[in-house]
């Protein structure tokens, strides 16, 4: 019976023993509550005391929390709507003032952190116009959002980590009429290297058709020098020939014009005394 009685209060000594105690882990964040009042929120990880009836723990998520908001549409500088797809990356900071202000609900700290989020936005996009907004000032915009809303974030014990821009675009009744000028423009630039293209093709072919005609009469040019040149030589040729043999010459061309006359003709109608027949009237 009296060992009955040790093995009990040894259950009960160690039940009130694990009640006693507590851990935090390296991904939590703790407060310690004495009747209800906050007593000590600034634990590192490890192993602590309390007293079960006077005290109580409540542990929150100490890990890096993203807040996905939806499309938000804004104003820039000239006065034109953009819709902005951000995220936020953030984590508790003072677990006591998160608690006081929004209660330890992530989802009630991810509201009021998209209304921060929303002001600074309101406030950066309406100094900047759609250029600067997607090309220019991208980075810059994002330090400074992220700047801006640690400040109010702080107040409700949260720390942010980092703001991005993933998308910025125009509504869809704007880009339709954004994409009809671009396509116009392209339009506009493609009928001028068109034309640009039919000048330059005019010129090459007005240009083809000048060295044309300047080779043709060079080589006309040419071809009457070398034609006047040969008949020229022929002409010497011919002196020279018929200076040889005067008789003998003469002779030949007679026979030649007999050849062509006689196959051409078939009737002659010339005094025999002629000169033409001299050959023929020469008596041997």
């Amino acid at each position: 019976m009296t060992q009955n009685k040790i093995l009990v209060g040894l259950v009960a000594l160690l039940l009130v023993g694990f009640m006693c105690i507590f851990t935090v882990n390296q991904t939590e964040k703790a407060i310690k509550f004495e009747l209800g009042k906050i007593v000590k929120n600034d634990y590192e990880p490890g192993l602590y005391f309390k007293f079960p009836i006077f005290n109580s723990i409540k542990k929150f998520d100490a890990r890096i929390q993203t807040m996905d908001a939806k499309p938000e549409r804004f104003l820039t500088a000239e006065k034109k709507n953009v819709i902005v797809d951000s995220f936020v990356k953030w984590r508790i900071g003072n677990v006591a003032t998160f608690y006081t202000t929004v209660a330890g609900d992530i989802d009630q700290a991810n509201l009021r952190l998209d209304q921060i989020i929303k002001d600074a936005f309101r406030s950066e996009f309406s100094k900047r116009n759609i250029k600067q907004l997607i090309s220019t000032d991208r980075s810059l915009i994002r330090e400074i959002l992220t700047n801006n809303s640690k400040a109010v974030a702080a107040e409700l014990g949260m720390e942010i980590v980092d703001v991005q821009v993933m998308r910025i675009d125009l509504p869809p009744e704007v880009s339709s009429s954004v994409f009809r000028r671009m396509e116009a423009e392209r339009e506009r630039v493609a009928r001028e290297f068109r034309s640009q293209g039919a000048e330059a093709a005019e010129r090459i072919r007005a240009d083809a058709d000048r060295q044309r005609v300047v080779t043709l009469a060079n080589s006309f040019r040419d071809a009457e020098k070398l034609r006047g040149e040969g008949d020229a030589t022929s002409a010497e040729i011919y002196a020279k020939a018929y200076g040889a043999d005067v008789e003998f010459f003469t002779f030949y061309r007679s026979l030649n014009a007999y050849k062509k006359t006689f196959s051409s003709a078939s009737m002659m109608v010339l005094d025999p005394t002629s000169d033409f027949f001299q050959y023929f009237n020469k008596q041997k």
